[in-house]
């Protein structure tokens, strides 16, 4: 019997892009999400709880092979992105994750399409307190050249900081960059490591979806794509404007943070921090650290949109009111915004 929708295995369907890639997709595709301990519970997919390390994903040979003998494209997105993690749990997910998924592409004679980061650009600090971005980047980094030396016909997807959908601003949870924001909306964060034009790569969670989608509906089976903001990315001066906007609508009216280069935060900040703050708050400020520091650059990073045709809504202004709308988002979630919030001045004078 011929099936009338192909069949899209999809890992790491319980995240923030697989949630949406589920939303963008099931109409098109039969959706079957390879899960981890959390329940994707959602029915318009088939789920199954499997296994990495596993030579068939922890299923019994017959219904590997049936499910093989099903799936047409394989899109692998399950990752462990928290670097304080047990590095060996990071590695089983991060690299023999894709390695597993490369050979399920294999035997079912399906493209891969792989979600890294656009991060394996940067290279982490050669300092014992990064050590968990470096397994992290390195991590990464290694699924790739899997994935390039490997015979299956391959893509690799490289999104760098995902925000909100650009039309509202929702995502299915908070990334990194909306913790770090949201102590600066909050009068938190009164020091920020970085030069203040430094450019910080956002790009919104629909863009990065539906440049997914265009490659998979158009059989693109090779290559390598940047899924960035490139030269159109904010600086650090704009998001402190969209900060102080939405603190501002808040009725919080939050000073901007003062931005610090890296080199006096070692010398001059952590010195004075490691007597007056425990260990564990010395632990989450270095986990701030490492955040910050992967997130800007000096250098604009390589972009694919305006190939695939992304262009006019990734420029600087629509990145902006994306990441705007992304932070009220967030503010609404809070409580600190109603679901509509008042109408003030500009986000940006």
């Amino acid at each position: 019997m011929t099936r009338s929708k192909r069949t899209l295995l999809l890992t790491g369907g319980s995240g923030v892009i697989g949630r949406a890639v589920l939303d963008a997709m099931a109409e098109d595709f039969d959706i079957v999400c390879l899960r981890g301990r959390r329940p994707i519970d959602d029915p318009r997919v088939s789920e199954f709880a499997g296994d990495f390390t596993h030579p068939t994903l922890g299923l019994p040979a017959a219904d590997y092979a049936a499910l093989v003998n099903r799936v047409d494209v394989v899109l692998h997105g399950a990752a462990v992105t928290k670097w304080n993690v047990d590095p060996e749990r990071l590695r089983a997910v991060n690299v023999q994750g894709p390695a597993s998924m490369l050979r399920v592409a294999a035997d079912a004679d399906a493209p891969l399409y792989y979600l890294s980061t656009a991060f394996v650009i940067r290279q982490a600090p050669a300092d014992e307190r990064f050590a968990g971005l470096a397994a992290y980047l390195e991590s990464k980094t290694e699924a790739e050249e899997l994935i390039r030396a490997g015979s299956v016909p391959a893509v690799i997807l490289r999104p760098s900081v995902v925000t909100g959908d650009s039309r509202d601003g929702r995502m299915a949870a908070f990334q990194g960059l909306h913790r770090m924001l949201g102590n600066a909306v909050r009068g938190n964060l009164p020091v920020v490591p970085g030069e203040i034009e430094s450019l910080v790569d956002t790009v919104p969670l629909d863009i990065v979806v539906e440049a997914v989608g265009k490659l998979i509906r158009e059989d693109v089976t090779e290559g390598e794509y940047w899924l960035t903001a490139g030269d159109q990315a904010l600086t650090f001066t704009d998001i402190a404007e969209l900060c102080e906007y939405v603190s501002r609508l808040a009725w919080i009216g939050a000073v901007r943070p003062r931005f610090m280069p890296f080199e006096s935060v070692d010398r001059l900040l952590l010195p004075l921090l490691d007597d007056l703050i425990s260990d564990g708050r010395r632990r989450m400020f270095i986990d701030f650290l490492e955040s910050v520091w992967v997130f800007q650059s000096s250098d604009a990073m390589p972009s694919d949109l305006d190939r695939l045709g992304f262009g006019d809504r990734a420029t600087k202004d629509a990145l902006t009111e994306a990441l705007r709308r992304s932070l009220i988002y967030w503010a609404q979630v809070k409580k600190l915004l109603p679901a509509e919030p008042p109408a003030v001045e500009s986000a940006v004078r």
